[in-house]
């Protein structure tokens, strides 16, 4: 585990190779396109009527 050690990251760096261990660039991070929202043209919401009351 030093610099002979071709698996581990100070043997890479010596060696001057990259792989798993030492990638060559950082990985970048995935961006997810956002979905835009539907303009507010959606119909209002419709109010409820009170429940009418059952007598015995």
């Amino acid at each position: 585990m030093g610099r002979g050690d071709i698996k581990t990251k100070k043997g890479k760096i010596f060696s001057g190779s990259f792989g798993k261990t030492r990638p060559a660039k950082p990985a970048k991070k995935v961006v997810v396109a956002k979905k835009e929202a539907a303009p507010a043209t959606a119909p209002a919401p419709v109010a409820k009527k009170a429940a009418a009351k059952k007598s015995k």
